[in-house]
């Protein structure tokens, strides 16, 4: 039985938790959060769990066989340098922090420790992608479009820019990492943001809500991502691909619409992404094989790395290159 620890109380600590305490190989042994209450609101929920606001304590009196992190953006470091140092694998949500310097360090630290790791680019094992990765072996694709439109979050730490790093490094990330996935790596990104509304509703916004993103692939294709959070509700997280023989979208809600000139096929998921992104990481646990993670720590950096270089072009006015 392997033990979990997963620090944050938030909505994804909820999800993972919920997904290991069904499992018969895996037991949530603890949850740390900022304070004690809140780590308790939830290790009430699951039975043999402990609360701990103090991440050293918990990794002393729980000595857990792998941590979840499920914490805001800004309060990356310090967690994955502790469990690091410890040699404990870890599943990391999305994004993987703000500042590009200590994400690499993070990495290098992985690295230097062959640790096994996983981030929570969960899209990668929906049905729709798995699928639509596999149709493109036969197609060219000459172009992608996508975007992520929608409300802000009410956490205030959102609207910071040193707290989420904004809509496109916190949300559209998933975009992002998609267009990786099936299309291949980005060498160049150029970006434009603006403050159309958000300043005007709430106190001390500082993260722009609107933006739109082109990137130039290494293989000659290009993507054009564009995201709001101006929007009063929810309403579309996607990327749609243009190929030589049709068109194929991709939709956040786990679904795939094949468009070819004399018919059109849809496909839905059967399976939960989330419940396959912890099984592909604790299967690597238990027996050292680590092929069915789609996304390591390494491989998302890269991910990260474009979402960086589109703010940073969205200051300079430039096209941000990531590649020589």
């Amino acid at each position: 039985m392997l033990k979990i620890a997963i620090v944050g109380t938030g909505w994804f600590a909820d999800i993972h938790a919920d997904l290991l305490t069904a499992r018969n190989d895996a037991k949530v042994v603890a949850f740390v959060g900022t304070t004690v209450e809140k780590a308790e609101k939830l290790a009430l929920r699951y039975a043999g769990s402990q609360a701990f606001d103090h991440l050293e304590q918990m990794l002393d009196t729980c000595k857990p066989d792998a941590v979840y992190i499920c914490v805001p953006p800004m309060a990356h470091g310090y967690i994955e340098e502790t469990v690091i140092a410890r040699g404990i694998p870890f599943l990391v949500e999305k994004p993987l922090g703000i500042e590009e310097e200590s994400v690499q360090h993070i990495l290098s630290l992985v690295e230097s420790k062959k640790l096994i790791t996983s981030v929570g680019y969960h899209v990668r094992y929906t049905d729709a992608a798995q699928t639509a990765r596999k149709l493109l072996e036969t197609r060219i694709i000459g172009m992608a479009t996508g975007s992520w439109m929608g409300s802000m979050p009410g956490v205030s730490w959102w609207r910071k820019q040193n707290g989420s790093g904004g809509q496109f490094i916190e949300q559209t990330t998933h975009i992002v990492d998609l267009v990786r996935y099936l299309i291949g790596e980005v060498d160049e990104v150029y970006a434009v943001y603006a403050q159309r509304h958000m300043h005007t509703v709430h106190d001390h916004v500082e993260v722009a809500d609107v933006g739109a993103v082109t990137l130039k692939l290494a293989n000659g294709a290009i993507a054009t991502l564009t995201n709001t959070c101006m929007l009063p509700f929810g309403h579309k997280a996607g990327l749609e691909l243009y190929t030589d023989q049709g068109v194929l979208e991709i939709e956040q809600s786990r679904y795939l619409k094949h468009i070819e000139k004399t018919q059109t096929t849809e496909y839905f998921d059967a399976a939960n992404p989330y419940e396959r992104e912890s099984e592909a990481f604790l299967h690597a646990i238990k027996t050292g094989d680590r092929s069915l993670i789609l996304s390591d720590y390494a491989d998302a950096v890269k991910s990260f790395r474009v979402t960086t270089a589109a703010l940073q072009s969205s200051i300079s006015g430039l096209p941000i290159k990531l590649r020589s």
